[in-house]
């Protein structure tokens, strides 16, 4: 935790709310940018599960059923019972969740001990031993599954810190934007994913499903090596009381020199803020860190409990709309239908829509706002998935002959406007409003919560999906009709959103915790700042300190004192 430095460093910050944040450089945003990158990992897995689970050679691997390349049919049975068991299919997916679950949770503690960068860099040497397991198995599911879950640990570390690391470090004006692009980076792994499943899938041999999970490595190396060149977040070393090298590391993210007067104000406003907060978080045990996450009274909205609540209760809900049954299951899932001529295929049309629509809400969350995209997201996801289940029902059912082909195109429409809304409401801000509602005496395990949150429920539903549209004995053979539970627990998430998300764009981290101790998650986006942190704690410069600040700095002739106000 905290050291006395922290405490007692000379520092003084400004009452002006204007300052509490440097100007930033373009280099700035581009560094910022670049840790988005790390959910290429949770994208591309997703993404090539999918199609793997699909393709012939792989199928025939653990069923033992021969296929023929020449006439693309399988030998002996029908094409819809060509297909893994359910028992297998959830295994294989499931058991990655598990390992990003309890990745999610040592992540958080790690990086508090070594930084948030050390961390990830960490993640990434993990993920790459898994993925030498999956590519070395054969036949063999239980090396498969233990690669699977040696690289859900990696995941789930790089997951759960890369998104701490961004909301510590982006620009609070940019900063939904930036951790939305952590979503777009997932959407684009999942596209890269799928081109390659696309293109590998018909292969008559191991190559159909090593390419895939080969090319996950370069990922690793890219994220691992650039992490190497960032700063450390200059929060983690207020934490631990490292002051001059907060100072240093806060100038390379904001593109200023280290005695410029801006940094030092928004230096001093975090110090401040800490401050702060540990007076009503204080220093104890390492159990009672844990349990500080569920501490104090759930009906405000600034006690943990109720961050808590709200920092795994939206990714809950993230995964409660669905969307990883497309991603996940997309592809067996239209082949169990049988009235879709290629179902590789489809899965890249969703694919791709899902990529397209993220950007918007790189725009959106920072102009629209966090809680208007996720309650309209909510209604728009709903009424889609209810339609899917209609037509599916009726004019759409794969026991209709001949075959309703405009019915079974509308329902991929749907399913597209479906993914449309996710991908540019739910997805990126579920992540967004992680980042932000958490005090940093608590920031790294209520984030860990969170993001564990998100691969609990993740592995909840690749354990029971495929029994919930499987075709064999003992699965509840819902097919479309399973859209009817996706679009209620999408009304869920709406009714989630409405009462329990506040509105944090524009703010600092810091203008947040005050936010959600003064108003309420409906009257949220209102509420304006009324004093910093500094002017609350006493850090505030007079005019003659500031006068001797700039005598002293003119005096040395340019030399750079620590804390002092020279450049602007």
């Amino acid at each position: 935790m905290v050291g006395p430095a922290a405490f007692h460093y000379p520092i003084s910050g400004t009452a002006d709310l204007s300052r509490v944040e440097a100007p930033v450089t373009i280099k700035a945003y581009l560094l910022c940018a670049f840790a988005a990158f790390g959910g290429l990992f949770f994208g591309y897995d997703t993404g090539w599960m999918s199609g793997v689970l699909g393709m012939p050679y792989f199928i025939t691997q653990y069923t033992g059923i021969q296929y023929d390349y020449e006439t693309m049919q399988p030998i002996g049975v029908p094409p819809t019972e060509f297909t893994l068991p359910s028992s297998t299919k959830s295994l294989m997916t499931s058991i990655l969740s598990c390992g990003t679950f309890f990745g999610a949770l040592i992540a958080g503690d790690v990086a508090d001990f070594i930084g948030r960068r050390p961390t990830i860099i960490f993640g990434c040497v993990i993920f790459c031993v898994g993925c030498v397991l999956e590519i070395v198995s054969t036949n063999q599911l239980v090396l498969f599954v233990m690669g699977r879950l040696v690289s859900g640990l990696g995941v789930g570390a790089i997951s759960a810190v890369i998104l701490l690391y961004m909301a510590e470090v982006a620009p609070r004006r940019v900063r939904g934007a930036i951790v939305s692009g952590y979503q777009f980076c997932i959407t684009l792994g999942i596209l890269l994913a799928n081109c390659v499943v696309y293109a590998s899938a018909n292969r008559n041999d191991t190559g159909s499903y090593r390419i895939p999970v080969g090319m996950q490595f370069l990922w690793a190396v890219i994220l691992g090596v650039g992490l190497f060149f960032l700063p450390e977040s200059p929060r983690f070393h207020v934490m631990k009381g490292k002051i001059d090298r907060a100072m240093t590391a806060l100038s390379k993210l904001r593109g200023q020199p280290v005695d410029s007067d801006y940094i030092r104000d928004e230096l001093a406003e975090i110090v401040a803020s800490h401050e702060y907060e540990m007076q009503v978080i204080p220093q104890t045990s390492y159990i009672g860190s844990w349990v500080a996450c569920f501490q104090g009274d759930v009906r405000k909205g600034n006690s943990n409990l109720r961050r808590t609540i709200l920092g795994a209760g939206i990714q809950m809900m993230q995964q409660l709309t669905g969307v990883n049954f497309i991603f996940y299951f997309g592809v067996t899932f239209f082949q169990q239908l049988g009235t879709i001529q290629d179902p590789f295929f489809i899965s890249l049309v969703t694919t791709l829509v899902n990529v397209l629509s993220t950007p918007l809400s790189l725009w959106a969350s920072e102009r629209i706002g966090r809680r208007p995209l996720l309650i309209w997201g909510g209604v728009g996801m709903m009424v889609a998935q209810f339609i899917v289940a209609i037509v599916g029902v009726t004019s759409g059912r794969p026991d209709l002959v001949p075959t309703n082909y405009d019915a079974v195109k509308a329902m991929i429409a749907f399913i597209c406007i479906y993914i449309f809304f996710f991908a540019s409401t739910w997805g990126p801000i579920g992540w967004v409003i992680v980042g932000e509602c958490f005090p940093l005496p608590i920031r790294s395990r209520g984030v860990g919560i969170a993001t564990a949150s998100n691969w609990f429920w993740n592995c909840i539903i690749a354990v029971i999906t495929p029994y919930m549209v499987g075709n064999e004995p003992g699965s509840a053979h819902l097919g479309p009709r399973v859209f009817f539970i996706w679009g209620s627990l999408c009304g869920l998430s709406l009714t989630f959103a409405y009462f329990l998300v506040f509105e944090m764009k524009g703010l600092t981290l810091e203008q947040i915790d005050t936010m959600m101790e003064e108003t309420t998650p409906r009257r949220s986006s209102k509420w304006k700042p009324s004093q910093t942190f500094a002017a609350q704690m006493g850090r505030v410069r007079n005019a003659e300190e500031m006068q001797a600040q700039m005598t002293a700095s003119s005096i040395t002739s340019g030399d750079k004192i620590l804390g002092g106000y020279g450049r602007a």
